[in-house]
This record gives C-alpha cells, structure tokens and sequence, in this order.
C-alpha cells in the first residue's frame, strides 16, 4: 500500500465540498466530534430498569451496546435482569462477521446465553422466538443511513413484537450523521433489506425517533403497532457531531469511514472497490482497470474481509485518509468520477447498485451525463415532503 498523499486535486470536484486536511492519528479523530456530555439511553437505568423487573428479557444488541466499557448484557445481568435470550443483527453479537456473511445462532460463550441470529436465513424473529419472553430491549448503534441493516433489524423486531403482543424498549444512541438529511427517498418497488422504508439514505434520525416514524407512519405490515417505548439520551441534539467510542461494524474503524460511508456505499453496487480488505475501508476507492495510477491499494484477506472484492489484485483510485471530512455531507461526485473513468461503463453498475440508491433513476441520470444539480433536483420534492414528515418524530432540537 502507498502512503497517503494529499488530496487536493483539482481534477476531483467533489473535494471542493470540503477543505484538504492533514493525516489524523487518532482512529476517532473529528474536529467537531464531541461525546463529553452525551449519554445513551442505556445509561439512564432508572428509566428503563423498572420495566425489567420480574419480566422475561430479550436483548437485541451487539458489540456496539456498551455503557462506558460495559456490555449493556454485563450490566443487566448484574442487576439481576433475567435476560433469556439475544437477538444478533449482521456481523452477530460481538460483531465480528463480515458483511453480508450468514450468522448462525450459537450459545454465547461468556455469558451462556442463547443467541438467535437475525441475519441469514432468519431476519424477524419467529412467534416461538417470544413465546418465552415479555419484554424486548433494542440497543445497536446505528450510523444514520437507509442502508444500513440495522435499522431494518428494528423494523422487522417492531413487527414481530406488535403481532406477538410482547413490549419494546428502544435505548436511544446518537447519530454520528444525524446533523443533515439527504439524498433520494426509497421508491418501494426497490424494497429490500438494505432499504425497507421510504426514507431519504441519509434520513437524520436516532434509531428511536425511526421507530417512532415506523410506528406512526404506518409502515409495519398489515398495519400493526409496537408497543414502543423509547430511552432518549441526555444532552444530544441534531446540531452536534458524535465520535462513535466503538467501531459499529467491522469496515467501518473510525469518523471518517463514517462520514464518507453514505456517500460511497453506493460503489457497493458497482466494479468499485471501496478499501475492504486494507487497513482504511471506506476510505479509499479503486478498480484494477482506472486508467489513473496515481492511488494503489491491494486489498487482502482480514478479519471482517475475508473475501474482499479484487482480493490480492492492484486497484486504482482516491485515497481519502487525510481529507477533513468534519463538514462533510453526502455527494454524487465520487460516484460519477468513477463512472467518467471506467472504461466500459456498461459494465460499470451492478444490479444491487438499484437497492443501496432506492430508485431506478440515479444509474440512468449518471449514464446521461446529468450533473449533480440536476440529479438533485429530481428528488428534491420527495426531500422536502420527508422532512415536514421527519419533524413530527423528533426527540432532540433540531438542526433546521
């Protein structure tokens, strides 16, 4: 792998959003990140370990529900909760599984606890799954896109919940992208598990305001309601910037990766490659066939990759390590970069590519050559609609 190497160039337009910056140290580094004073809806015990008490738990969590250094299981064992079971979103309970990779159900081998996986062959659990259980917790970190699976691992808990008659306890956390809202609304002919509601990709809200939309806007099938009870946290709002302490799932190391991830997942659904497999994952973008060389990078078998798109084969691209992504919002330009200098464009998208944009529009308005102005034009009416709509579900000051 090259060094990194600064990024202004004038030839990328999209890094005129934001200012060059200098290589970060820190794996969490965010000029504007602040966690000083923000608890999680897990910290606040009084207002949710009442409703424990004498009842049968389930949890729905993973690596991410942590209190301080504590697992969020750790800590309700110690208050004598009687948790029956864990429910495991992708990459499973203590999130080491690669994306997309089938969790099996096993016995967690600190605890001893039963977990079923929610992600493979099952994604909502089962009426057997709560026939022995009176009350589920939700406590995952989310990072504030439409595609990412948590938030559609709630969805299908809110449903299964509501049909079985069980409660739902919501442990709010901070959405490190919650500052803005952007891009096209989900048309739901493209429904699917990484999109289920017709939100914007990147839609502004903490995974308990979502369920709150879920729940009010009708979206559970047949038109159920989760009895939903929703742990906000203390001193958050939409204005601020949250540095995440624990790296939501494996490809995803720091703010950066975050940052940048509503934006280039999208190359999910094309020839691109976007870091898995190398020691920066969503922070640098390539294909073996770029007829710039400037950027290389190779990516390798690791833990949470190891399967990698053009493993052990030389990709050509964007180094995205030392740009200052503080400010950064979600752009198009990466992608239509990239589609400029491929040189079979036909074969550029994918068929996923359809699923992560939420609309068969996007990889017809790129292959005529639009601009982003007017790409952003076509959805700016669905935009506004959903942000009236978003105001309703609001648990924090907003930031607009």
């Amino acid at each position: 792998m090259k060094t990194a190497f600064r990024l202004c160039l004038a030839s990328i337009t999209w890094l005129s959003l934001v200012a060059c910056g200098t290589a970060q140290t820190a794996a969490n580094q965010s000029s504007s990140a602040t966690n000083s004073d923000i608890l999680p809806g897990a910290a606040r015990f009084s207002e949710y370990l009442p409703a424990l008490q004498g009842k049968r738990v389930a949890l729905t969590v993973n690596h991410t529900a942590a209190i301080g250094k504590t697992h969020v299981v750790d800590t309700l064992l110690a208050q004598k909760v009687n948790i029956v079971k864990i429910f495991a979103p992708e990459h499973g309970f203590r999130g080491t599984a690669d994306a997309g990779e089938k969790v099996d159900n096993e016995k967690d081998k600190r605890t001893g606890l039963p977990v079923i996986s929610l992600y493979g062959k099952r994604v909502k659990p089962l009426p057997e799954d709560l026939a022995d259980v009176d009350v589920v917790v939700f406590d995952i970190q989310d990072v504030g896109t439409r595609f990412y699976t948590y938030i559609n691992t709630m969805h299908l808990l809110m449903e299964a919940c509501a049909e079985q008659n069980k409660d739902l306890i919501v442990l709010d956390r901070p959405n490190p992208n919650g500052w803005y809202v952007d891009g096209p609304t989900l048309d739901m002919q493209y429904k699917s598990f990484v999109g289920m509601q017709p939100i914007p990709i990147v839609h502004g809200l903490t995974v308990g305001e979502l369920a709150q939309m879920i729940n009010g806007e009708g979206w559970l099938a047949n038109g159920v309601k989760c009895r939903l009870q929703v742990i906000k946290c203390l001193h958050y709002d939409h204005t601020k910037r949250y540095s995440l302490p624990v790296r939501p799932s494996p490809n995803l190391p720091n703010d950066r990766a975050i940052a940048l991830y509503p934006s280039l997942c999208l190359f999910e659904g094309t020839i691109v490659s976007v870091g898995r497999g190398t020691e920066a994952p969503f922070q640098m973008i390539g294909f073996p066939e770029n007829p710039d060389k400037t950027y290389s990078f190779t990516p390798r078998s690791t833990e949470g990759a190891k399967n990698p798109p053009y493993k052990d084969v030389t990709c050509y691209g964007i180094d995205y390590r030392t740009m200052d992504v503080s400010n950064f919002r979600f752009s198009l330009q990466p992608l239509m970069e990239m589609y400029r200098l491929a040189p079979q464009k036909d074969k550029f998208f994918i068929p996923f590519f359809e699923k992560l944009a939420g609309t068969g529009e996007l990889r017809k308005q790129i292959a005529a050559g639009m601009s982003e102005e007017a790409i952003r034009a076509t959805w700016a009416k669905d935009l506004a609609a959903y942000k009236a709509m978003r105001k309703k579900y609001l648990l924090y000051a907003d930031f607009e």
